[in-house]
């Protein structure tokens, strides 16, 4: 006698067994959470709405969804109760913060410099000279640097050989 098919059954139904009581125990769950609900409560519902429990009845919930706005939903549509904390957190936004006597951490690094003056005044304090990080092209830097190292007198030259070159734009290319 082959005991294989005997094993392969047994080990299917107590499969079957482990499943069932897994989903058994979540809906008992569910069913004394539902049975927990008070008025005043916040909810989420299994569509994911956020209200507030107003009135509860025997298979029906009562919901204020906002100023004026009631609705009533049947309790198997309540997908969990939150705690006062987590309902005004996600809500209204509104944070419970355990540790307000600690040190508040700016959003910026304005706040942590030592001098109260304005950034002008700060950069004109300082020597450093203002880096502008814009894009210029190869004529006007040439021009610049003519223009510290010689004067104004031979500048004027090498803005004129800048001119007689032709200009390339981002597209133009010398190979092929």
């Amino acid at each position: 006698m082959n005991s294989l098919p005997l094993l392969v059954f047994i080990v299917l139904i107590a499969a079957m067994f482990l499943m069932t009581r897994s989903t058994r125990k979540r809906q008992q769950q569910a069913t004394q959470m539902r049975n927990e609900i008070q008025p005043g409560n916040g909810v989420r519902t299994i569509g994911g709405m956020y209200a507030t429990v107003k009135e509860v009845n025997e298979d029906t919930v009562l919901l204020d969804a906002g100023p004026g706005v009631d609705l009533l939903f049947a309790k198997n549509a309540i997908g969990a109760i939150l705690t006062d904390d987590e309902y005004n957190r996600i809500v209204h936004g509104i944070e419970h913060d355990l540790k307000s006597d600690a040190d508040v951490v700016p959003d910026d690094a304005s706040s942590l410099t030592e001098t109260d003056d304005e950034p002008a005044e700060a950069a004109a304090a300082s020597d450093d000279k203002a880096v502008d990080l814009g894009k210029k092209d190869a004529a006007a830097d040439e021009a610049e640097a003519a223009e510290k190292a010689d004067g104004p007198a031979e500048s004027a030259t090498a803005e004129a050989k800048a001119d007689e070159e032709p200009k390339k734009t981002d597209g133009d290319s010398d190979a092929k």
